[in-house]
């Protein structure tokens, strides 16, 4: 049975993807503390001792913010840890599957983001994630980078849905920025696409295939805002209990952070719909399954 090493477990993406890998083979999942990300060493460890047919990184340094003042960190979790892994998956002639991020760009262009773009990373965590990139692109022939963007789900500890689903629980007013674009995307619908590439890469067990960079998310486009009010009118009709009034679009400018974001970082889905042969699904549709689930599982005192 093909040997796969899922890191990220405990994120909203690993948790999704520890379901859809599972056809595949055994799957062996580590969170942080398994394996910690700041330390090579541990990591060479982990795959030598596992000998993996198959390494998905859905692991990731994500406060784009503290990245900033955390940059040692970020560039040691988002940068180092691939490369050690694309460096072991190398030596083993194993696959890997590395997820990257539409903050490689800088937003400045007007339509979406083709895989062929050049990257100008904004941010450290930006850059940090094009770094991780990079190092996967020189050392390892067998890798599959995924870029996508604005995840969210149902798993792991926070994201924009569950954070709008609290502050709609506690105040009449919420604003949210109106001028920052790009496509929300549900974490499942991400672990389906990268199943089916894994299996794609298993299938090729004689020469290496080329290494591929692909672009997913949900289709659509959508402001912060925009995410907002969808999140908020679905939650009514489920019945959660909200006591917001009004969302007020802002713009970037009024709500300062230490990170610059770009205002503009949708991403072209041509080349990945021709491998896998179906265009991925509409934003707002993950949203309800979300939503309906946070609503199953979740403390009716919270949310109902």
């Amino acid at each position: 049975m093909r040997q796969i090493l899922l890191t990220g477990i405990t994120g909203q993406l690993g948790q999704e993807l520890q379901r859809t890998l599972l056809p595949l083979g055994n799957v062996t999942a580590t969170e942080r503390g398994g394996i910690d990300l700041a330390q090579p060493m541990r990591i060479r460890q982990a795959i030598r001792e596992i000998k993996p047919d198959l390494i998905v990184n859905s692991a990731a340094y994500t406060a784009v913010d503290k990245a900033e003042t955390e940059t040692e960190l970020a560039q040691s979790i988002n940068a180092v840890a691939p490369l050690i892994m694309a460096e072991e998956a190398q030596r083993l002639r194993a696959s890997l599957v590395h997820i990257s991020t539409d903050y490689i760009f800088d937003g400045l262009k007007n339509t979406p983001y083709t895989e062929e773009d050049t990257p100008y990373p904004l941010s450290v965590y930006g850059e940090s994630k094009l770094a991780g990139e990079e190092g996967i692109r020189q050392v390892c022939d067998r890798h599959t980078i995924l870029r996508t963007a604005w995840v969210y789900g149902a798993f792991g500890k926070s994201n924009f849905v569950k954070t709008m689903l609290r502050l709609g629980a506690e105040r009449d007013e919420i604003r949210v920025v109106a001028d920052q674009v790009g496509t929300p995307t549900w974490a499942r619908d991400i672990a389906k696409a990268i199943a089916q590439l894994s299996q794609l890469n298993l299938e090729k067990t004689q020469e290496p295939p080329p290494g591929k960079t692909y672009h997913f998310t949900n289709s659509g486009i959508a402001s912060w805002y925009d995410f907002a009010i969808a999140i908020f009118e679905e939650a009514r009709k489920l019945g959660y209990k909200l006591k917001v009034q009004r969302v007020v679009p802002i713009t970037t400018s009024e709500y300062p952070t230490l990170a610059q974001r770009p205002a503009y970082s949708v991403l072209s889905h041509q080349k990945i719909s021709a491998v896998l042969g179906s265009y991925p699904p509409h934003w707002r549709q993950g949203i309800q399954q979300t939503l309906l689930e946070l609503y199953n599982f979740s403390d009716e005192s919270n949310y109902s």
